[in-house]
């Protein structure tokens, strides 16, 4: 395993890029199966989600669109549990089908917060994709139909996640190990 320093802390490989790109892979044929015939338009959580979507977008093989709406949470490596929308959505979301693509879900509050939102714009419906899930965080109950994986209560950077703003270009996931 790999040691890199991000600003002032130290991670380690947790997650190597092959395994990651396997099961987004495995994601993008399980969306394409599900939603086979309907055009779905995937609302990607920006900064942390631009890496996964873009992979993702490259695996689902049936005719899809794709969108962007940044959600602001986190301050260093802690949520502040203080949500605010930065960047809305402008399509016409009536009568689609919505897959938002998140890098991580661990209260699920941001995840509830954004449902509750998209569902006052009568999408046919809402699906979650996220490439990570951490369930012993969960606060939320959440129908997260697609998960690439669940991890534990860690920090963890790389693959479009951040530490303030750094390490979003590492092809791995690194977990802290220092402080």
């Amino acid at each position: 395993m790999s040691r890199v320093k991000v600003i002032d802390k130290t991670f380690e490989t947790s997650i190597p890029e092959a395994d990651i790109q396997k099961r987004v892979r495995e994601l993008g044929e399980r969306i394409s199966e599900d939603f086979a015939g309907r055009n779905p338009l995937f609302l990607a959580v920006l900064n942390g989600a631009f890496v996964f979507a873009a992979d993702l977008m490259r695996a689902v093989t049936i005719p899809s669109e794709i969108s962007f709406v940044k959600l602001a949470s986190y301050q260093g490596t802690t949520s502040t549990g203080q949500i605010k929308e930065v960047m809305g959505i402008n399509e016409d979301l009536s009568g689609r089908h919505v897959i938002i693509v998140e890098d991580i879900v661990d209260t699920g509050r941001t995840m509830k917060r954004m449902i509750e939102s998209l569902g006052t714009r009568q999408p046919a419906s809402i699906s979650i994709c996220t490439l990570f899930v951490k369930p012993d965080k969960l606060q939320e109950d959440l129908d997260i139909r697609y998960a690439a994986f669940s991890i534990p209560n860690d920090f963890i950077v790389g693959y479009g996640l951040d530490y303030d703003q750094q390490g979003r270009g590492l092809r791995d996931i690194y977990t802290l190990v220092e402080r």
